[in-house]
């Protein structure tokens, strides 16, 4: 009996975020409310709050499932060809596909409340993908470990709105590109040369 619960209830979040990504490019992110997204799913307002506490909860719990993606992105890197066990970052191609896939989504929720939840949950989950990539390549030295951190994943998240405002018709490929460069150059003091 349970499995069938689960099903249903991962069906119904699943309706719920698809109902979510529709309607955010129909209306943007700030002009939803939680009656348009049930409309849109086409399930009940109890059903929608035994699962989420509102239309934040249901963004924020999205981004599971690209904590999921990078997570295998992560662990499939030394599997790929001339990949080394110590390549730093190898999960930023991912982030920049995944990102190119939802742009129309990103750009409908800068600058608002959307916006907001959207930058702190990537930035969340970069910074554990971060430190956890770089914590068997960081050599101990002047420059703490949280700094190298934020430094990375300041530096995506900048990369990611340049490429959105200013370069567009960027593949995912030749942004990722630019980005490892910068980032592995600056980090090459601390991380040694050998694993760039």
């Amino acid at each position: 009996m349970s499995r069938g619960i689960d099903r249903r209830a991962a069906r119904t979040r699943k309706a719920l975020h698809q109902a979510l990504l529709t309607l955010m490019l129909r209306k943007g992110y700030e002009a939803l409310s939680v009656q348009d997204i049930i409309d849109e799913a086409d399930v009940g307002r109890s059903t929608f709050y035994a699962h989420y506490t509102g239309k934040e909860d249901l963004l924020r719990s999205g981004f599971q499932l690209l904590r999921e993606e990078l997570k295998e992105a992560q662990s499939a890197v030394p599997a790929t060809a001339g990949a080394s066990q110590d390549d730093p970052l190898g999960f930023s191609a991912a982030m920049f596909e995944h990102a190119a896939r939802y742009a129309d989504h990103f750009r409908t929720m800068t600058g608002g409340r959307g916006g907001a939840v959207t930058e702190n949950e990537i930035r969340l989950i970069l910074s554990e993908m971060v430190r956890q990539e770089l914590s068997s390549t960081l050599q101990d030295g002047t420059v703490p470990r949280d700094f190298v951190v934020q430094f990375v994943v300041g530096a995506f998240l900048t990369t990611l709105n340049w490429w959105f405002e200013r370069k567009p018709g960027l593949l995912p490929s030749e942004v990722d590109a630019i980005f490892r460069s910068l980032v592995l150059d600056g980090l090459s003091p601390v991380i040694g040369d050998e694993h760039r």
